[in-house]
This record gives structure tokens, C-alpha cells and sequence, in this order.
């Protein structure tokens, strides 16, 4: 099997990984939908309002397919990206817009962020630094220039604090975001977790974007969430890295299934 882009001792790697990430899944996506072109763009071509599991599925197996996999493994699944994102296109908008590439990718690593380091403790500055320029290969992968990914972390924090005080909500984002926070027709065994997400996802927001969405908050509200925060601070550390990282290892391993079955008939003219 082929290298990785990144090794196993990759800051990446060691965040990327962890299954307490997806609690943060809702949080990235309504940042993203924040911006009016993304929430146009999905609108007119996405459903993954109706079918998250399914939007959760191709997003995870791209992200550790590009973090994971081997490099033959990243290169295939970007490419499958990159070809769904050729198609989405309209208005004022399209997915292969740089600028719209680097606010996805930075929904992603501002909400890795800060889940990482307030449950698992704050990494170094050197670490953190690494980890910055190491998560841009999830924008460039898909053809993002490199020179769009904010340069450094401050020029990240400016480029991050400038978009969420400027994004304007769309009532269209707002009816997405309604459909993903107040699902219809989930297996009923995931229907419990439903408002633990909702209220996580809406506490975990800015409070321009939360205001923006119309989702009120409280300081009571807020208390709950940080008690829900620290003990998961007490808990989750302490569980076996075979269970913080079972996610990862189930979507890569579903994704390496899909790409075998495409690579079978090939293989059996040969």
C-alpha cells in the first residue's frame, strides 16, 4: 500500500481522527449554508437537507479519505469531489469558487478546533501552526490554489471574525437549516439524538450566525451546554483510542470497499 499525504506522527492526523469531531458536524454546515452563494448552491443542488446521513457519509469519507488513505485513495475520492462540485453552478455561484472552497474548509477547521482542544487540551503553537497549514490540503485537493488559504492562524482569525461578522443569512439558508436541525424520517434508533444535536449544534454557533439563523439562546442554555462540554472533557479523553477513532476507521474502510468494487471489472479484463 502507498504512503499517505501525511504520515502517522501528522498534527493532523491525531485531530482529524477524533469521532468527538462530529459533534461539531451540525456547527460546520450551517457556518457553511451562512454564506448565501453555499446555501443557493446546495439549495438548487443538494437534497442533503432530506438525507443527512447520506451528506454525512460523503463528507467524512472524503475528509479521511484525504487525511488516511493512501495516496492513490486521496487522489480518487478528490476527484469524485471535484467532479460533483463541476456541476454546481448557477447564479452568482459556483462550487468550484476558491473563495467558497476556503469557507467550507474553514468551517471545518475552525469547528476541529475548537472542539480538540476544549476536550482533549490545547495543542502547542508549533503543533497548532502544523495543523493549520496541514488541514488546507482539504481545499487544495479539490483544486483550491494554495495561495487562497489564509497565509498564517492571524491571518485566519481576521479572514474567519471579518466573515462571520459580515455573512448575511439567507431565508433560504434558514429553511435548510431548519430541515437538518428538525429531521423527517430518520431510522428511529437516531431519533433520541435529535435535539442533543439541535441544541449543540445552535449552542456551538457564533452568536452573529445564531442571531442570523433566528435560534434564541440563554444564559441558562449556555450553562447546560458547558456542563455538557465538561464532562465530556472527563469522559472522552479517557476512552480507548479504538473507540475515540471507530468512525474513521468505519467510513474509510467503507469508502477502500467502494473504490475496490470500482477497480473489479477492470481488474477481471485484465
Amino acid at each position: 500500500m502507498d504512503d499517505g499525504l501525511f504520515g502517522d506522527d501528522a498534527v493532523i492526523r491525531r485531530v482529524g481522527g477524533e469521532g468527538l469531531l462530529l459533534a461539531g458536524g451540525g456547527r460546520a454546515t450551517l457556518l457553511q449554508i451562512a454564506h448565501p452563494s453555499v446555501a443557493q448552491g446546495v439549495f438548487e443542488h443538494s437534497t442533503f437537507a432530506e438525507r443527512p446521513l447520506d451528506r454525512l457519509r460523503t463528507t467524512m469519507s472524503y475528509v479521511y479519505g484525504v487525511l488516511y488513505g493512501t495516496r492513490a485513495e486521496a487522489a480518487a475520492i478528490s476527484r469524485a469531489v471535484a467532479a460533483t462540485h463541476s456541476r454546481v453552478t448557477g447564479p452568482g455561484y459556483s462550487a468550484a469558487d476558491p473563495s467558497l472552497q476556503v469557507w467550507v474548509n474553514a468551517t471545518l477547521y475552525d469547528t476541529a478546533m475548537l472542539l480538540y482542544q476544549r476536550v482533549l487540551g490545547p495543542l502547542s503553537e508549533a503543533e497548532t501552526d502544523e495543523c493549520y497549514r496541514q488541514y488546507s490540503v482539504l481545499a487544495t485537493a479539490i483544486g483550491c490554489p494554495e495561495r487562497a488559504w489564509p497565509a498564517d492562524r492571524a491571518a485566519f482569525t481576521r479572514y474567519r471574525d471579518d466573515m462571520i461578522a459580515t455573512l448575511r443569512v439567507s431565508d433560504t439558508a434558514r429553511r435548510i437549516a431548519n430541515t437538518l436541525l428538525w429531521p423527517e424520517g430518520l431510522p428511529i434508533p437516531l431519533r433520541p439524538a435529535v435535539p442533543v444535536n439541535r441544541f449543540v449544534t445552535i449552542g456551538l454557533l457564533p452568536e452573529p450566525i445564531r442571531g442570523g439563523f433566528g435560534y434564541s439562546w440563554s444564559p441558562r442554555r449556555q450553562k447546560l451546554l458547558d456542563r455538557g462540554l465538561d464532562a465530556t472533557t472527563a469522559i472522552y479523553p479517557r476512552l480507548p483510542e479504538r473507540v475515540r477513532f471507530a468512525a474513521k476507521d468505519l467510513y474509510l474502510g467503507a469508502l477502500r470497499k467502494r473504490l475496490a468494487r470500482r477497480r473489479d471489472p477492470l481488474a477481471a479484463r485484465g
